[in-house]
């Protein structure tokens, strides 16, 4: 008698507390395999640190990787609430390919239906973007910037061989600048939209599960 091989699992990395929680308060189960959702704490190294012990684990050797969280936006016309999927993740060490942007658009336009999805590459920084760098790094072609998400795709990648993605949730533009996060009506809208993509992360992974033809 054969048995099926355990399913592939989903870890998926945040920095913050209160991106966690919303995480946590939107999981409503449906995953294609185990989920662990890490808070990695904040900026690039923490990230790095995190992801990298992570993928350490037996259990979680062959995980696919979503980062997730907030995100600054960076092309005119963005508002609090947008959604941001990455077609690649960039910082100073390097590019990091995504997987599946497609059907991110997709499965979040069902998930969260009536909000603006963004594609486009999305840059790291070590520190939080104002004013003037907004300006420099949207000239590279960056929709949107923060301070994770290229590190944890970058060390997953050298971690093994796997199927990386990176979600972000708009929580300030240019013309929306956020001063503290939860406090503002941008936050607010910001930490609904993402108690809500769970689905869409789920859809994803379980599209890695499918054989290929």
């Amino acid at each position: 008698m054969s048995t099926q091989p355990a399913p592939a699992p989903l870890l998926i990395a945040c920095a913050l507390g209160i991106e966690q929680f919303a995480l946590r308060a939107g999981d409503r189960g449906g995953a294609g395999g185990p989920v662990t959702v890490l808070r990695t704490g904040m900026g690039p190294a923490a990230a790095e640190r995190s992801v990298t012990r992570m993928l350490a684990d037996p259990a979680l050797r062959d995980a696919a990787v979503l980062a997730t969280g907030f995100c600054a936006g960076l092309a005119p016309g963005m508002h609090p609430g947008d959604l941001v999927v990455a077609e690649e993740t960039r910082d100073p060490r390097g590019t990091t390919a995504c997987v599946g942007t497609e059907l991110l658009v997709k499965e979040l336009g069902r998930a969260v239906p009536g909000r603006t999805v963004h594609t486009g590459p999305l840059t790291g920084s070590d520190h939080v973007v104002r004013g003037h760098e907004r300006s420099d790094l949207r000239a590279t072609g960056a929709i949107a910037v923060d301070m994770e998400s290229a590190a944890t795709l970058l060390s997953a990648v050298r971690a093994g061989e796997r199927p990386v993605a990176a979600v972000r949730v708009v929580v300030d533009a240019p013309e929306h600048e956020l001063v503290r996060i939860g406090t503002v009506r941008g936050g607010i809208s910001a930490f609904r939209v993402l108690r809500s993509v769970l689905p869409a992360f789920f859809e994803w992974h379980r599209s890695l599960l499918l054989p290929r033809r």
